[in-house]
């Protein structure tokens, strides 16, 4: 039995019909709907083999923006909640899952070449996921 939906989140028009479906599912279901935005932190620069970290107050300001973001996004499904965090996204959407999500991703229509030289978030959400997992198909829109 499913207890929430969760459904990951990067701003693109692929993931808005994940979050529309997601949506949907939750209230058809009638369980919680939590949407989540993974920031992929920035690779440190080393100029002169000087490592150069990001400024902290500006990694607040990038975690604050999205999740004001993430909010608007939810506004249309009531109850709906939002989770920010910073790493890989595959691996933060899968720390959130338990047994009874159903985990909710969008899977962009890529050409054989992106896929081998880029890999897939939906493929590695599914492989590494401990729940159901629902991979909208959706054509490349950007």
């Amino acid at each position: 039995m499913i207890t929430r939906v969760l459904v990951g989140v990067d701003f693109s028009e692929a993931s808005k019909q994940a979050l529309e479906r997601a949506g949907s599912w939750a209230a058809q279901c009638g369980v919680p709907l939590v949407a989540m935005h993974v920031l992929q932190p920035p690779a440190p620069m080393l100029p002169e083999a000087q490592i150069a970290l990001p400024d902290p107050a500006w990694l607040h300001t990038m975690e604050d923006h999205a999740r004001e973001q993430l909010e608007g996004w939810v506004k249309p499904f009531p109850g709906a909640s939002v989770i920010v965090k910073w790493g890989g996204p595959a691996e933060e959407l899968v720390s959130e899952a338990d047994p009874k999500t159903l985990l909710v991703v969008a899977q962009v229509g890529h050409s054989t070449l992106e896929r081998l030289l880029f890999g897939s978030t939906a493929a590695r959400v599914v492989r590494l996921a401990p729940c159901d997992v629902l991979v909208v198909r959706t054509e490349k829109a950007n």
